[in-house]
């Protein structure tokens, strides 16, 4: 493309000259404290899942229950929620939104850590789940306003390592502390660090501009009417073929990420031998290489080839995600844990081309005033979808099939996750067509 191309949300694309702008002060160190609060986030998040065998033992939780808590039940409120925060933190300050989730789903991870039965722990999942729903969709429009066009791809990325690089501490730090003291302990000294951080970005980040790189870049100008309403902003994103396409796309990819995702340890614990320190070391690993690279790597494969052609946002993911489905049905066959490991690492580094994608899209596509709240639609179908349906799914499977295959029912699961790379795939071919078509036009 030598032009911009305007969207049906009414925005620009920017010409590649955009990537010659320079971010705004202080980019990267905020840049860096927003990464580290979703490295908390997600970290928050999947502790629960690492420390499932520990919990499961103590608390006699079974794995359709230990599903529906991380998936359905957290999905619910953190998805919910997310929506009238995003539409708050548009017309207020981002930041101190930001920084008060990050208090409230810290404390709240503390919480789990104090629980005695299984309802205190699904409370407390359920408050980790309102509290992270503040978390992202701020953070991706804070980010977008610090970096230019052109830009945005490799930043987000950046941020993006939140997941990777917080489950992969998770794993170490989880597992270690949980083989050393107790998995409560795991969850009491997370959660510290959290409230520690609310008070970090409550004070070092600066609430950027709305817009102004994207004005610097020749976009637009912000409406003179103020901020965006809700429901307009609503009625734009579900009406816009390209937004609807990328959300669903990311959902079902996302129902495959959770759904293995939340079970894995457990998978390698239970059914492949592993120990928590063999976890603590080996898988932490795997997740940091492969999913830390995956998702770095995104960032900077949007960066380079949406330059030229806005259909990269749909064709990264569709052909990476095409590139996962051999070796993640060896990881599941494999009959041991090392064996299963070495598999496991192609997916993990191919699953999340997506995430970068999606999010680089909807900032592109939006104008500056509907950008946390657009976040916060993306959020909710990927995570309704993906985070609701997956983990649930993958539990109750295994418990139906604990009678008949109780030596291998998670196995039994993960097999019938495989179809939603085709659902994947084929809806993200669609957003190429949309985008491609538009491009011409």
């Amino acid at each position: 493309m030598t032009g911009s191309v305007e969207t049906a949300a009414g925005t620009s694309s920017p010409p590649p000259a955009t990537a010659a702008l320079k971010p705004s002060r202080g980019a990267w160190p905020v840049l860096a404290i927003l990464c580290f609060v979703y490295v908390l986030n997600f970290l928050d998040r999947q502790l629960l899942s690492i420390l499932a065998k520990p919990i499961q033992d103590e608390l006699g939780v079974t794995d359709g229950q230990l599903g529906l808590i991380s998936g359905l039940y957290f999905a619910l409120f953190y998805c919910l929620i997310s929506i009238p925060v995003g539409w708050l933190a548009d017309r207020t300050n981002r930041t101190r939104v930001l920084a008060f989730a990050c208090g409230l789903w810290s404390a709240a991870t503390m919480a789990c850590g104090l629980s005695a039965n299984y309802p205190q722990l699904a409370l407390s999942r359920m408050a980790v789940g309102v509290g992270e729903a503040g978390g992202v969709p701020p953070s991706y429009a804070i980010i977008t306003d610090y970096f230019p066009p052109g830009r945005r791809g490799t930043a987000l990325g950046v941020f993006n390592m939140g997941p990777p690089i917080g489950q992969a501490l998770g794993v170490a730090f989880g597992a270690a502390i949980a083989a050393a003291y107790s998995w409560r302990a795991a969850f009491l000294l997370i959660g510290a660090v959290g409230v520690v951080m609310a008070v970090v970005v409550l004070f070092g980040v600066r609430e950027p501009e709305r817009g102004g790189l994207d004005r610097a870049a020749g976009a637009p100008a912000k409406p003179a009417g103020g901020p965006a309403g809700f429901w307009p902003t609503v009625r734009m994103f579900f009406s816009t073929p390209a937004l609807l396409l990328v959300a669903l796309a990311s959902a079902a990819t996302q129902v495959i990420t959770y759904g293995a995702g939340n079970f894995t340890v457990l998978f390698l614990m239970r059914e492949k031998g592993m120990t928590l320190q063999d976890v603590s070391l080996w898988y932490a690993l795997v997740v940091a290489v492969g999913m830390g690279g995956g998702i770095f790597a995104s960032g900077r494969v949007i960066d380079r080839f949406t330059r030229t052609s806005r259909t990269a946002y749909a064709a990264a993911p569709a052909i990476s995600l095409s590139l996962a489905v051999v070796p993640y049905l060896a990881f599941v066959w494999a009959p041991d844990w090392p064996l299963a490991l070495a598999f496991l690492l192609a997916p993990t580094f191919l699953n999340y081309f997506y995430l970068s994608s999606a999010v680089a899209l909807v900032q592109e596509e939006v104008a500056p005033e509907q950008r946390v709240l657009s976040g916060a639609l993306l959020l909710l179908v990927m995570n309704l979808v993906g985070m609701g349906v997956g983990p649930t799914f993958v539990g109750m499977v295994s418990d139906a099939l604990m009678d008949t295959h109780p030596e291998n029912s998670l196995q039994m699961a993960f097999y019938a996750l495989a179809p939603m790379y085709a659902v994947a795939v084929g809806l993200f071919l669609a957003l190429a067509r949309v985008l491609r078509r538009e491009g011409r036009a």
